[in-house]
């Protein structure tokens, strides 16, 4: 009888490492500066960001592998891009939500903004739901396959293959595909400049 010999499987919202320093305690190292520079203690990011302070322990400790929502919901209140937690851009992770699995591709700053560029997959069946970014964040997303619904939860858009979709993204928004088929798509986050 053969022997499979693949690794497992990711767990869903696992950040998937493609070297060692990209996995989950590496993320939790970034997350723990950006808050001890900002003075914060545990409990007030967790409490500001909605997430358990086990949670966010077990994120900073390299014990819990961070979630898509959950990583958005506490860059959020750091004030930072997603991208300020992952690796760079050459060895960034895919990090994965409930439906939503991202891989930073590349991140440039102009005078006035940061751009965050990411390939997204969407599988089809429940969508996702993201909480607000700072005020002035927006995405904008290129689909490549499939159809996308994605947008602010009251107002959500729907774009099929070769269909953009923009919307301010400071209010809970989500993604779900439509249909029985994968949505592969980019995404371009514009982080405005304090």
């Amino acid at each position: 009888m053969p022997t499979d010999h693949r690794p497992p499987a990711p767990r869903p919202g696992a950040a998937e490492p493609g070297h060692p320093e990209e996995g989950a305690a590496a993320i939790g190292r970034r997350v723990r500066l950006l808050r001890e520079e900002r003075g914060l203690s545990l409990s007030a990011l967790a409490r500001s960001a909605g997430v358990g302070k086990a949670t966010l322990s077990g994120l900073e400790n390299g014990t819990r592998n961070p979630t898509l929502e959950t990583l958005y919901a506490v860059t959020a209140q750091l004030g930072v891009p997603l991208g300020a937690v992952l690796a760079g851009p050459a060895n960034a992770p895919s990090v994965r939500g409930a439906a939503v699995r991202a891989t930073l591709l590349e991140v440039f700053t102009e005078a006035g903004a940061t751009y965050e560029l990411y390939r997204l997959r969407v599988a089809p069946g429940p969508g996702q739901v993201s909480p607000p970014h700072r005020p002035g964040v927006t995405e904008h997303v290129t689909v490549f396959a499939g159809v996308l619904r994605a947008g602010p939860l009251d107002a959500p858009l729907t774009a099929a293959e070769g269909g953009h979709l923009r919307w301010t993204s400071d209010v809970p928004h989500g993604y779900a595909a439509i249909g029985d088929e994968e949505v592969t798509a980019s995404l371009l986050l514009r982080y405005p400049r304090d």
